[in-house]
């Protein structure tokens, strides 16, 4: 190891010693709230189809990108609440906030919604500061930030016309809703609360439902941080048939040569015994940044892609 590699380590030890810290209170939180915790495969047949998102193929098989499906294949088992911290791999993400292998924090929880799922979030992410001895205020990039509940909600319709001018759940405009929530939008949000920003477009629901009475958007929520997108929630869809044509959707849009991508369909022969519920994923390295008042993933990984 080279010395260069050798003083980086050293210099990010604390970081390091933070994160230990953040992962055990992680799982002190869920356990004391009754939630069971599983591991679900990391080498997967199927990748679950998502526009945006490329997986490693590996012989045949793929590197998981998120443990969702198998996670869910339990809840369709009975196994209630469940929550799990793994690693994920999505082909082409590397930056100041992405890594090709990052750590994922995933739950569910039964007979809850989106919004459930965030009054969840917001108390772990309380109980891992407190733990921390911050107390429910943090200080990220020279900000200030107040964790006090609840944290400020608004929907996409509302800060898309405030911030960029027009509504994408009335005009559907992916390329553009994409630019303008990375260089409009997110920069406009509040630098000292966190935000919650519920609502998407149906045409971004992913695997979230649509919203009952109102079929335009889907019951998903994103937070934000400190200008850091940190977590992703669903009141989760349990109709097979919808997903299943979701599916086949991002496949015929997206597939090309070795990515090719089979439908997932153990999964969706589970999802008729999929209770309601919600569910949310969390990127951890982004929460071990924000409590680390560190600006890029390479600052609270040991080991990023170009020195693994």
């Amino acid at each position: 190891m080279s010395r260069a590699e050798t003083s980086r380590l050293r210099q990010i030890k604390a970081n390091l010693e933070r994160r230990a810290l953040i992962l055990d209170s992680i799982r002190a939180f869920f356990k004391k709230e009754g939630f069971l915790e599983v591991e679900t495969p990391l080498l997967v047949p199927q990748a679950a189809p998502e526009q945006f998102i490329a997986p490693f193929a590996v012989n045949g098989w793929f590197l998981s990108t998120s443990p969702e499906m198998h996670m869910k294949r339990l809840l369709a088992a009975g196994y209630g609440n469940v929550f799990q911290i793994t690693h994920c791999f999505r082909k082409g993400e590397r930056g100041q906030l992405h890594n090709p292998e990052f750590t994922m924090l995933e739950w569910y929880r039964v007979e809850a919604d989106y919004m459930g799922i965030i009054k969840d979030t917001e108390r772990l992410v309380l109980a891992v500061a407190n733990e921390l001895g911050l107390g429910s205020t943090m200080r990220y990039k020279g900000e200030d930030i107040d964790l006090a509940r609840p944290w400020p909600r608004t929907t996409v319709s509302k800060v898309f016309r405030k911030a960029a001018g027009w509504d994408p759940v009335l005009r559907l405009d992916p390329e553009r809703f994409d630019l303008d929530l990375v260089d409009k939008v997110i920069p406009g949000l509040s630098k000292n609360r966190p935000t919650v920003l519920m609502d998407y477009p149906a045409a971004n629901a992913s695997m979230a439902r649509l919203k009952p009475g109102d079929r335009k958007v889907a019951e998903r929520a994103e937070v934000f941080i400190g200008g850091l997108e940190l977590a992703n929630a669903y009141s989760e869809l349990t109709d097979a048939a919808e997903l299943e044509k979701r599916f086949r959707n991002v496949i015929e849009e997206t597939d090309e040569g070795e990515l090719h991508r089979p439908l997932p369909r153990r999964f969706l022969k589970s999802v008729a015994d999929l209770p309601a519920c919600g569910g949310i994923a969390l990127g951890v390295d982004r929460l071990v940044m924000l409590l680390c008042d560190a600006a890029f993933i390479d600052e609270v990984v040991a080991f990023p892609q170009e020195m693994a």
